[in-house]
């Protein structure tokens, strides 16, 4: 999930619309605002997410960074668009 802290929602001033359940590292359940949509921006590609208002950091999560077709380079371990689609993100629907 794209995890946002409150000065960011403050920022682009996103309404809340639920209250989702989360549970953290420390095994601690909380109910955290729901808000969006938000528009991800990362080189060539975009996609629209819900956010959890959560923590003091941006934490983009595994769910954009699939709908943007992202991936983890293993060497230098930078965000890199998907090498197998360069221009556009890439599905593939079974």
């Amino acid at each position: 999930m794209l995890c946002i802290p409150q000065s960011v929602a403050y920022q682009l001033e996103l309404e809340e619309l639920d209250r989702r359940p989360v549970v953290i590292a420390d095994g601690t359940s909380h109910q955290v605002p729901y808000v969006g949509p938000v528009r991800v921006d990362f080189e060539n590609r975009f996609c629209f997410v819900g956010a959890l208002v959560i923590g003091n950091e941006t934490l983009l999560g595994a769910l954009p960074m699939e709908e943007l077709d992202l991936v983890v380079h293993p060497a230098t371990q930078k965000l890199m668009s998907n090498p197998m689609h360069p221009n556009k993100p890439g599905y593939t629907i079974k």
